[in-house]
């Protein structure tokens, strides 16, 4: 299996994970919040928008043009604080958290 099916899989297990807590369905952030120059849109979107918006459309794209992978991928980190200040329920906040590892890994190695 390639590098673009194995992301893809985590990226649908992602979504599967933040669907399963109540993060995915989410508004869709105006065309001038993807303009922000501040990491993760902190200033224009929450985190679950930028994740699903931003972060998974982007490696989607990528996948579709069996592009190469970016060199550094550390979401899980900045994820995994937003769930605890969210207080997100700690067996959501762990599947949401071990699928953006999965991610990261998958992406930061290839």
């Amino acid at each position: 299996m390639s590098v673009h099916q194995q992301l893809q899989t985590a990226l649908l297990e992602l979504e599967a994970a933040m669907k399963a807590a109540n993060l995915w369905r989410t508004p869709t952030p105006d065309a001038a919040a993807f303009a922000s120059q501040q990491p993760f849109c902190i200033d224009t979107m929450s985190l679950p928008q930028w994740v699903r918006y931003v972060f998974v459309a982007r490696l989607n794209a990528l996948i579709e043009a069996e592009a190469a992978m970016p060199a550094k991928c550390e979401v899980a980190p900045a994820v995994a604080a937003y769930l605890m200040q969210e207080k997100v329920r700690a067996s959501d906040q762990l599947l949401v958290v071990k699928a953006v590892e999965r991610v990261d890994k998958l992406v930061t190695e290839n």
